[in-house]
């Protein structure tokens, strides 16, 4: 579908409100700069130390102590500093004393190792989490799950170079009507690397093996709506929705509650990154090149077709469709690259 063109005015009004846009937030954050610099200069600050992201509000972070996790406060961010984001770590300054309004200073930012990202409400990728380790692909047995929908995820998880892994939340809805459509539908998947994890949050079945998975390093949960994702940060952190504005109000600065992203440290190990932008992850402005490199199966044979414009449906010498005739590639699983090629050809 073609996008609608805008006349002269509209598209007049739409540039207008985004200057006035970008001015309010380069006033933000020429204040936060401001204000950090003051406190730099009136010597208001602890030593340089590390820490990370827990929070991020805008022109100010939550910054929590990597060396003394109980150290936690709102820091301002210095000039011409990076970006951040929910995950990532920094260098920073913390207040000292009351002088100092209890605000720290952030100086840098730390080599990320990952990145998650998105497209703005213009159409720009825009990181929204650093630093993940695992992403966790939700799905359930209602909504129905589609093998077109799981491979999207995984080709999105792929392509970020974190480590996908399949949940199949809501086990109690189990019964013998979906039971093996939902193990065809799944049973590719750890011949291929990807591990699947089986839950019900009502009777507790898998949550062991869940928080075992997730008790090293940093993950996020993404998926359809309507899969649990919601339920299951709620039975993994009972607090974790009255955590910002709890937040808000133990450091007595009650504006700015809302945040992109927040990192919650899981009780049995690990973290977990959580907001609704992230668990709507998905493939955003990907190439056919990453599109096919995201079909793990596909890698051996990618650059081996006898034509460079191979469109790998059925031309002479195409490694990919000999592949799929000796049964390297399933057929479920080209179909879900053709389906994914077409949808992206559409969308661009």
């Amino acid at each position: 579908m073609s996008k609608r063109k805008l006349n002269r005015r509209q598209q007049w009004r739409i540039e207008k409100i985004q200057k006035e846009r970008e001015e309010r937030a380069r006033k933000r954050a020429q204040s936060a700069e401001e204000s950090a610099e003051q406190a730099l200069e009136e010597g208001h600050l602890g030593p340089e130390q590390t820490g990370l992201v827990i929070a991020n509000y805008g022109t100010q972070v939550l910054i929590e102590g990597e060396s003394d996790p109980v150290l936690r406060q709102r820091c301002h961010l210095r000039a011409n500093i990076d970006t951040l984001v929910t995950g990532d770590r920094v260098a920073w300054n913390p207040a000292v004393g009351e002088s100092g309004g209890g605000y720290g200073v952030v100086g840098a930012r730390l080599q990320r190792h990952s990145e998650l990202q998105r497209p703005d409400r213009y159409g720009d990728l825009k990181t929204v989490a650093a630093n993940i380790d695992r992403i966790v692909i939700v799905i359930a047995p209602y909504p129905e799950p589609f093998a077109n929908a799981i491979d999207r995820y995984l080709v999105a998880a792929e392509s970020t170079g974190i480590h996908p892994v399949l949940l199949l939340n809501k086990t109690d809805l189990i019964d013998d009507r979906n039971r093996a459509a939902l193990e065809e539908l799944l049973a590719p998947y750890p011949g291929l690397g990807y591990p699947i994890l089986r839950l019900s949050t009502k009777t507790s079945e898998g949550l062991p093996e869940l928080l075992d998975t997730l008790a090293q390093g940093t993950s996020v949960f993404v998926g359809q709506s309507g899969v649990g994702k919601s339920s299951l940060v709620n039975a993994l952190l009972p607090g974790a929705g009255a955590r910002t504005g709890a937040l808000s109000e133990a450091t007595q600065k009650g504006t700015h509650t809302t945040t992109a992203a927040e990192l919650f440290h899981l009780p049995s190990g690990g973290d977990l990154i959580d907001s609704p932008g992230i668990r709507e992850f998905g493939l955003w402005h990907m190439d056919e090149q990453s599109l096919l490199e995201g079909f793990v199966e596909f890698r051996p044979f990618i650059g081996h077709c006898r034509f460079r414009d191979c469109r790998h449906q059925g031309e002479p010498g195409c490694a990919i469709n000999e592949a799929l005739a000796r049964g390297d590639i399933s057929e479920r699983r080209m179909h879900s690259f053709l389906h994914l090629r077409n949808s992206l050809e559409s969308e661009n």
